[in-house]
């Protein structure tokens, strides 16, 4: 398996950093750019919410090609008010209608609770307005978010919902049934 780590050292050794070799990337795939002449309209009509996970690579994992789907990532993949929001303009505003479902083994969240939320603020003076939404059992936590998904009065279309939990040792996805 190949990291992009040695890249970072590369970076440190010659005096730049991650940021400024992204953007050196960048210049490169400009280069070589053509317009696809897309919209922002997904092909396949489907929106994947995700964890932020490195280790996912949800477009090879999915087979997916630029353009096919609406891709929204948070720590967890879980469904936040900021995941509906997306997902209402994903679906209302751009065409979506399904939704699918990603966390993943090993996920961060699994070694977190909501004390991190107490830590943060005896540590910077404020509490963050948000919830970690850590959990303990990865399949639960898929079926909260398909019920959030499908509860939601702002979204449309909730009949293909979908959960998996991807597992970053073997890449497959195991389909969660919502009803257990």
């Amino acid at each position: 398996m190949t990291t992009s780590a040695h890249h970072s050292a590369d970076a440190a050794r010659t005096g730049g950093t991650v940021t400024d070799r992204l953007v050196e990337a960048n210049q490169r795939y400009a280069a070589r750019f053509q317009d696809p002449g897309m919209d922002a309209r997904p092909v396949l009509q489907v929106a994947v919410v995700a964890c932020m996970d490195a280790r996912l690579d949800l477009h090879d994992a999915l087979g997916l090609e630029l353009g096919d789907c609406h891709t929204i990532r948070n720590a967890g993949g879980v469904v936040t008010d900021d995941v509906i929001r997306s997902l209402t303009i994903s679906q209302r505003a751009l065409g979506t209608r399904s939704v699918i479902l990603i966390h993943h083994t090993g996920c961060g969240l699994e070694s977190l609770t909501e004390d991190f939320r107490h830590e943060l603020e005896d540590e910077v003076g404020q509490r963050p307005p948000w919830a970690v939404e850590a959990f303990r059992d990865v399949d639960q936590d898929v079926r909260q978010s398909m019920q959030r998904v499908r509860t939601s009065p702002f979204l449309v279309h909730t009949d293909d919902v979908r959960g998996f939990v991807f597992d970053v040792k073997q890449g497959l996805l195991r389909e969660i049934d919502p009803a257990v």
